[in-house]
C-alpha cells in the first residue's frame, strides 16, 4: 500500500466534499444537518449532525460496500495485517456475535476462556452451541484472573476433538497477555481456527514496546473495539479475517442482519480516520502516551503506599501487560479500590473501573502529560490524607475474593436461548445467596465493568461464588443480567444438581 493511499481517509473525504456542497436534505435523518438539534444542545451536537449523513449518492453502503466504504475497509485491513476488515458500528459486541454464529450451529462445541466478555456467551446462546470453559490461571501477586494455560487448551482439544474452534480474550481488562502464537499453530493443528477477542488491543503491534496483535500471532478471527484504546467513536468497532478457516460470506451475511440497517456515518468515519492516524503515524503517537504512563508510573513509585501492578517477573498467568493500563492499590490495605475510585472521581479524575483492592486507569496514545500530572497530583494528596501506616491487606482484596475454580476444562455447558420459554419460567425461582449455594444459576450475573460474567445459566453456584457476590454487592458493584442480586437473591433452577 503507497504512503499516499494511506494518508487518505476516503469516506471521511467523501462526506466532507457533500458537506462543502451545501446540500439541500430531502432524505433521513430528520434533524436535517443539526438544524434540528434543541437550542440547549446545539452548540455541542451540530458540527456532528452536520456529517450525519445516511446511504445517499456517492457515500455508499455499509452492508454492499463497493466505493468509498470498501476503499476505508480495504485500507483498514493494510493497517492491521488483515485480509478483510469489516467495519463495526455495534462494537466489539457485534463482531463477537457473528464471529461465533458463523462458526455454531446448535449442539456445536466451542472451548471459550472462562473470563469472557458476556457478548461471547450471547453468541453461544443464538448460536444454541455448547461451550467448554478453560479456566484462566491466577495471577499469584494479584489474584486476577489472566490468561489460560496452554497445557488447558491442549488437554481441551483431547477431550472434545469434535470443538469447532477455540476462542480467547487477549489481552484481559486489566491488559494481561500472552503470546497467541502457540495457541494459534495449537488450534490449526487439530484444524480448528483461533478467534480472538482483543477488544483492548487495537494499538497492540504499532510500536516495540506493545505485544505482538493478534493477527500477527496467527489468529483467524479478530475483534477490536477501535474506540477503546484508539480514536474512533464510541461503538466504532472492527472485525479482522485471515486465511480462509473462517466462511466470510457467512460473517457478511451475519454483520448484515447483526448491525443497524441505518449505520451511523459519523462512527464509521471515525474508524477511517483512526486507521489513517495508525497507518501514518501510530507509533509517533504511541511514543506520545507512552511519555504519560511512564510520567504517572514513575510518580507513583515514590508515593507512599501506593503500588501499581507491575509485569510478571516468572510468567505464569500471563507474559505481558499493556503499560497502557494502569491497576492501582493501597498496599497499605487502608483503602479499598472503591475508596480509590472515590477519592480520585471526587477530584476530577474518571477512572475506567474499581473492583476489591483495585483501580484501574486506562490511559491511552491520547492521554496528556497534563492529565498525567492531574492523576500524579491526586495520588500525592491521597497518600497523604490517608496512608500512614502500614497494615495487611483488608480480606476484599482480589487474592481473597478470586477463588480457583474447581475445573480447569469444564464439561460441555449447553447456552441455550436467552430466553425462556414459559415452562423454563416455571422452574425458576429467587434463592437468597445464603441458600443458593448448590443450586444451578437460572441467569447471568455480570459485574459491569467489566462485563464478564461471574455466573452462566447452568452453572453450580459455589460458596466462593456466593461469597464474592456478597462482597461485590457490599462494595457497591453494577451488574447486567441479574434484577435481584443487589437485594441478596439469585434466580435458580429447582431440579436437583447432577
Amino acid at each position: 500500500m503507497s504512503n499516499k493511499k494511506r494518508n487518505e481517509a476516503p469516506l471521511f473525504e467523501r462526506m466532507r466534499e457533500h458537506y462543502d456542497k451545501l446540500p439541500a436534505s430531502f432524505h433521513v435523518p430528520g434533524h436535517k444537518s443539526g438544524r434540528g438539534a434543541d437550542p440547549a444542545a446545539a452548540s455541542f451536537f451540530e458540527p456532528l449532525m452536520a456529517l450525519d449523513y445516511t446511504e445517499i449518492s456517492g457515500l455508499d453502503d455499509l452492508h454492499q460496500p463497493e466505493g468509498v466504504i470498501r476503499e476505508a475497509q480495504e485500507l483498514a485491513a493494510d493497517c492491521f495485517g488483515a485480509d478483510e476488515t469489516f467495519f463495526l458500528v455495534g462494537g466489539s459486541t457485534v463482531g463477537n456475535l457473528a464471529m461465533i454464529m458463523s462458526l455454531c450451529g446448535t449442539g456445536d462445541i466451542l472451548l471459550v476462556q472462562r473470563n469472557v466478555h458476556k457478548s461471547v456467551l450471547h453468541g453461544l446462546m443464538l448460536a444454541g452451541a455448547h461451550a467448554v470453559f478453560i479456566s484462566p490461571a491466577l495471577d499469584g501477586d494479584s489474584g486476577i484472573p489472566a490468561s489460560v494455560r496452554w497445557c488447558d487448551v491442549e488437554d481441551a482439544l483431547n477431550r472434545y476433538p469434535e470443538a469447532k474452534g477455540l476462542l480467547l480474550t487477549n489481552p484481559n481488562y486489566y491488559g494481561m497477555g500472552v503470546n497467541l502464537r502457540p495457541y494459534a499453530e495449537l488450534a490449526h493443528s487439530r484444524g480448528i481456527p483461533l478467534l480472538v477477542d482483543e477488544a483492548h488491543g487495537a494499538h497492540y503491534g504499532f510500536h516495540p514496546e506493545l505485544p505482538e496483535s493478534a493477527l500477527a500471532s496467527g489468529a483467524d478471527a479478530v475483534v477490536q473495539s477501535t474506540h477503546k484504546m484508539l480514536s474512533a467513536m464510541t461503538m466504532g468497532a472492527m472485525l479482522h479475517l485471515q486465511g480462509d478457516r473462517m466462511d466470510r460470506g457467512r460473517i457478511r451475511t451475519l454483520l448484515a442482519m447483526l448491525q443497524s440497517s441505518s449505520p451511523s456515518y459519523p462512527i464509521l468515519a471515525s474508524l477511517d480516520l483512526a486507521r489513517k492516524q495508525m497507518h501514518t503515524c501510530g507509533r509517533e503517537l504511541i511514543n506520545q502516551g507512552l511519555d504519560a504512563v511512564k510520567l504517572l508510573c514513575s510518580g507513583i513509585h515514590s508515593v507512599h503506599g501506593l503500588k501499581v501492578l507491575e509485569p510478571p517477573v516468572a510468567p505464569e498467568a500471563y507474559d505481558s501487560l499493556d503499560p497502557f493500563k494502569i491497576t492501582l492499590y493501597d498496599s497499605t490495605g487502608t483503602l479499598t479500590g472503591t475508596d480509590l475510585q472515590e477519592l480520585l472521581e471526587e477530584a476530577g479524575c474518571y477512572v475506567e473501573f474499581a473492583s476489591g483492592a483495585y483501580v484501574l486507569l486506562l490511559l491511552t496514545i491520547f492521554t496528556s502529560l497534563e492529565d498525567a500530572q492531574r492523576a500524579l497530583d491526586v495520588c500525592r494528596s491521597i497518600s497523604t490524607r490517608y496512608l500512614i501506616e502500614r497494615q495487611e491487606l483488608r480480606d476484599t482484596s482480589p487474592n481473597s475474593m478470586y477463588k480457583p475454580l474447581l475445573y480447569s476444562v469444564s464439561k460441555p455447558v449447553p447456552m441455550g436461548s436467552p430466553l425462556f420459554t414459559n415452562n423454563q419460567e416455571q422452574n425458576v425461582v429467587l434463592a437468597s445467596l445464603d441458600d443458593s449455594t448448590g443450586q444451578r444459576s437460572a441467569e447471568m450475573v455480570i459485574p459491569y465493568p467489566p462485563g464478564i460474567p461471574l455466573l452462566y445459566p447452568g452453572e453450580i453456584i459455589t460458596e466462593e461464588t456466593a461469597d464474592k457476590l456478597k462482597k461485590l454487592v457490599a462494595s457497591g458493584a453494577r451488574f447486567h443480567g441479574s434484577v435481584e442480586v443487589m437485594r441478596g437473591y439469585l434466580k435458580v433452577r429447582q431440579e436437583s444438581p447432577e
